[in-house]
């Protein structure tokens, strides 16, 4: 099992960035499909970004390609989410999400119910 903790989330105006952090503990050695997804209340939760721990290209959502990008440290125990060119859109909740299976990471759209470990979620505001 693993542990997860956000961080960076925050207020920003409509062109901005923010980078938001994903810390894991508990079983690291292992690989995960490990990510972002998102959601805004009333609404369904919607894949972000994911990569794979062990290697591989990462994938995006639709509403994020070009804007976003999703990274990890050397040790694999942190993924990042850079987000750039901020829309008001974006507002939501983020949750970084963790997946022993990789093919979580291949299943497009990303769907929430491959994910077993979620973080608490990080508030997003984008102000036009």
């Amino acid at each position: 099992q693993v542990q997860l903790s956000e961080s960076g989330g925050g207020s920003m105006e409509a062109g901005g960035s923010l980078r938001l952090s994903c810390g894991a503990s508990g079983d690291t050695n292992s690989r995960y499909c490990m990510g972002w997804f998102r959601q805004i209340p009333g609404k369904e939760r919607e894949g972000v970004a994911v990569l794979y721990t062990g290697g591989g290209s990462p994938d995006y959502g639709d509403s994020v390609k070009g804007r976003f990008t999703i990274s990890q440290e050397e040790d694999k125990n942190t993924v990042y989410l850079q987000m750039n060119s901020l829309k008001p859109e974006d507002t939501a909740i983020y949750y970084c999400v963790a997946a022993p299976n990789p093919l979580a990471c291949y299943s497009l759209p990303l769907d929430p119910r491959d994910f077993d470990y979620w973080g608490q979620g990080t508030q997003v505001a984008v102000s036009s």
